[in-house]
């Protein structure tokens, strides 16, 4: 998924990023992402302007990285032709041309229409799933031919972020970057965690009539979980190695490091466990960031396994 093309250039070439793909598959997601690392992020570009913006014919050459999203609904797409016109760019000197293609199965792709209820753009009043067809065979000689191809069938939302954030930052990171993220392990592992921390082992608020509709950012609920006698024993156990590892992580290079605490609906005690170590990395020196995968999931007795 990663290219040695993905971080901008440091010998004065611009970086341009072409992200396209199937729809529904989280281009827009994508190029918002690029856009927050620093990018100038363009979606729906017509692809017969490229050489205006890009190209020989561009009035002025912006020297910051460049994303720019297109799609089967952009006027003028023929992938052939587009690849021949980006190779040309790619013989410039003054450019490093990098094209992602962001994929996803396409029963997954149908059930997240279905939900959205939203009309697929190659449809034309047909079944959702015939659309997906149509549109992945005008779109695989862009897939066969891309640099990269980021498959975002079992990602979350913020599993495709990361991923972008990871594979093109627009400039090298001055700092590894420390990830923190709490997850339900009845909605899937994230595909990105380096380190996993399973928190099944403390009591389930859930059970608990007036914590159940609460999340583990609430008092309520971290007074509830802090109460169980194994708690603070494990949580400094795990601090402690994660401040033993971080360092070394770091002196090895690693730009990133992704550390996930999971529990069965990630509600309650993975998202306080998960807030509790961010606030002690932040006191050690470090400047996580957080992210709650399902703190938004409906609480569900089914997810939740027996009452203990």
């Amino acid at each position: 998924m990663t290219s040695d093309s993905a971080q901008a250039s440091e010998d004065g070439r611009q970086h341009i990023l072409l992200v396209t793909g199937l729809s529904g598959a989280g281009k827009t997601t994508a190029l918002r992402v690029l856009e927050d690392l620093g990018w100038e992020a363009i979606d729906n570009f017509p692809i017969r302007l490229l050489d205006r913006l890009i190209g020989s014919e561009a009035e002025e050459r912006q020297l910051g990285p460049l994303a720019i999203g297109f799609d089967s609904r952009t006027r003028g797409f023929v992938p052939s032709d587009i690849i021949e016109r980006v190779k040309e760019l790619s013989s410039e000197e003054d450019i490093l041309l990098t094209t992602v293609f962001i994929d996803c199965a396409s029963g997954e792709l149908e059930r997240r229409y279905n939900e959205t209820r939203r009309r697929h753009p190659m449809a034309s009043g047909r079944p959702v799933r015939v659309g997906i067809q149509a549109e992945r065979e005008l779109l695989e000689p862009l897939r066969r031919w891309a640099d990269v191809v980021i498959d975002t069938t079992e990602y979350s939302s913020n599993d495709l972020k990361q991923a972008i954030r990871e594979n093109f930052s627009a400039s090298a990171p001055q700092d590894m970057s420390v990830i923190i993220s709490s997850f339900g392990f009845a909605r899937g592992t994230p595909p990105l965690a380096d380190l996993v921390f399973d928190m099944r082992f403390l009591d389930n608020p859930h059970w608990v009539d007036e914590l159940r509709e609460q999340t583990g950012l609430d008092p309520a609920v971290g007074e509830h979980i802090r109460k169980d006698p194994t708690f603070d024993t494990a949580f400094g156990q795990m601090r402690d190695l994660l401040l033993t590892l971080l360092p070394r992580y770091r002196e090895q290079g690693k730009a990133y490091v992704n550390v996930a605490f999971g529990c069965t609906g990630g509600r309650h005690r993975s998202v306080f466990t998960a807030s509790l170590m961010e606030e002690a990395l932040r006191d050690a020196g470090f400047s996580p960031t957080v992210l709650h995968r399902n703190l938004g999931s409906r609480a569900a007795d089914e997810i939740e396994g027996p009452k203990t």
